[in-house]
């Protein structure tokens, strides 16, 4: 290797190690409000009952969510004018800033709903920022990798969120385990925001030290910088129909797969088949440790077999296993709640025209009618049912021969509906462990070898399809107007599609009452980006950035 090889490989591996660990550090300080989220609903929102607060923490968790596409807007539009470098310098100081804030506020307590009213601020700059973070980065890196390297070097952006997922779980854990679970719950839990500083510290010191990617410095020196990117990115009709096909023939399916696996995995494995919290913990930390280096495989791949040949079969692999897989999970971790199932089959004997759909991603309403209450009862339980039409207009779960009246709460004020709910909950928990439902998974049971293979497998289609992605999307557009353009599609797919994905599969599975129906959002999503795929996307590997 001469010496000018060896200074440039050296000189990527900065760029690579800089640009990633700035990128892990913004996914750090997203993930810790999801990782403290029951401590959140306790310090900043006490004047709710504790559900309520659980919901609206949750909800606040949401808020990153919807920014990220305004994000994308903001710091997409500032890259393509004012360079790559000095805009995700920007995005990691408003993420950094914003979580070390979040350490700082004080609590319901101290301040009443002056407390979760900066809360709500400060997470949406966290979302913002992320929303011009992720785009930025690959960029970057993109632009100064070689041109039958870069899906090798953009996975290592990929892997960046799995770094993040795991530093933010690991100081939370430290932190929790050296003070006690009452201490970190009083004060304790503002920690891991406020080692944001170090983090930010670290990312700038980094960043700081990369010069401009050599595209745009090219593009400057010739004159040719856009003055007007959201206009050139959406407004020209070539450039838009590049924008539709980034969401459809990738994202769409990104959204689905990525989020089914690492997010309504956790839910159905946990509320739905009823391994305890931790084992389910447990198993991401596994999913998210093999992921990591996955991403760089895939991104290495991409650069010698093609974008579209691996991340077309990621989204295959995931559209033949969602079915058979969900199945067989269900099977393998809780395989009593199968056997009761088939033995004593469940149904609603209600009035259909009393039923709504259960999608309520906001968490604000109150679903009272009788039949409601009956099919999110079974919905949350992980029981299957099917429907009958009520005769008589009333509605009642019949477990096998056990027919178990429910009364309606639509009269009732929020308090009277949360007893009616509860107390109609336990009946149902005694009917169902009468019949031999299992009330959780037995650990002694579940059949780890196909249950950890089936997980696996989703886990590498995953990584299959975002392992290139960085790589792909960013060849997709032209320099002028490269961040822009693929960081709107890019977080629409991801924080839209996956992030409403949860709470419209569980709206599925209520209104249907078929445990698996919550899988065709996923299908849907995955097949469109199929076939979009496949007639549409051109093949972009190896070929010059300008």
């Amino acid at each position: 290797m001469s010496e000018r090889q060896a200074e440039s490989r050296g000189s990527m591996a900065r760029i690579v190690i800089a640009s990633s660990a700035g990128t892990a550090f913004e996914w750090y300080d997203f993930f810790i409000f999801g990782s403290l989220t029951p401590v959140i609903a306790k310090v900043f929102l006490a004047g709710l009952d504790p559900t309520a607060a659980l919901v609206a923490a949750l909800a606040l968790f949401a808020v990153g969510f919807a920014f990220r596409p305004l994000g994308a807007i903001i710091f997409g539009a500032m890259g393509d004018r004012i360079g790559r470098k000095a805009t995700f310098l920007i995005t990691v100081s408003l993420m950094g800033g914003a979580t070390f804030l979040i350490g700082c506020l004080p609590t319901y307590a101290q301040a009443g709903w002056l407390a979760p009213a900066l809360l709500i601020i400060l997470r949406i700059c966290q979302g913002t920022a992320l929303g011009g973070e992720y785009g930025g980065a690959a960029i970057y890196v993109a632009e100064h990798a070689p041109d039958h390297g870069r899906g090798y070097a953009t996975g290592w952006i990929q892997s960046s969120a799995a770094f993040g997922l795991l530093a933010a779980l690991a100081v939370i854990l430290v932190t929790r385990t050296l003070l006690g679970e009452d201490a970190f719950t009083a004060w304790g839990w503002r920690i891991p925001f406020l080692a944001s500083a170090i983090l930010l510290g670290v990312s700038l010191w980094l960043r700081t030290k990369l010069a401009e990617s050599p595209a745009f410095v090219a593009l400057r020196e010739e004159g040719n910088v856009t003055k007007a990117p959201l206009r050139e990115a959406f407004a020209d009709p070539a450039s838009l129909r590049q924008v539709g096909i980034a969401f459809f023939a990738l994202m769409c399916a990104q959204g689905a797969v990525w989020y089914s696996t690492f997010f309504y995995m956790q839910l159905f494995l946990e509320k739905m088949v009823g391994l305890p919290g931790k084992t389910v913990n447990e198993i991401v930390m596994v999913m998210v440790i093999v992921s990591a280096p996955l991403y760089v495989v895939f991104g290495w791949l991409s650069d010698k077999w093609g974008r579209k040949p691996v991340m077309v079969a990621g989204m295959l692999v995931a559209l033949a296993a969602y079915f058979p897989g969900y199945h067989a999970i269900a099977r393998a971790a809780n395989p009593a709640l199968i056997e009761a199932q088939a033995r004593t089959p469940v149904t609603v004997v209600t009035d259909p025209a009393t039923c709504s759909v259960q999608f309520d991603p906001a968490g604000t309403r109150h679903f009272s009618t009788a039949c409601d209450i009956a099919k999110s009862l079974l919905a949350g339980s992980g029981i299957s049912y099917r429907d009958i039409a009520s005769t008589d207009g009333r509605t009642a779960i019949a477990v096998g021969n056990t027919l178990l009246p429910i009364a309606d709460g639509s009269a009732l004020d929020t308090k009277g509906l949360k007893s009616l709910k509860t107390a109609t909950g336990d009946r149902l928990k005694a009917a169902l462990t009468t019949a031999g439902y299992p009330a959780k998974a037995d650990p002694a049971n579940v059949d780890w070898f196909t249950l950890m293979a089936w997980l696996l497998l989703f886990t590498a289609a995953a990584c299959a399809l975002y392992g290139p992605m960085a790589a792909a999307l960013v060849e997709m557009f032209p320099t002028r107007v490269r961040y822009t353009a693929m960081s709107l599609p890019y977080h629409v797919g991801t924080g839209w599609v996956g992030g409403f994905l949860p709470v419209t599969s569980f709206a599925i599975v209520a209104i249907t009452g078929n445990l698996y129906a919550g899988l065709w959002y996923a299908f849907a999503f995955t097949a469109v980006s199929v076939i979009t795929s496949l007639l549409l996307f051109k093949e972009t590997s190896g070929q010059p950035l300008r």
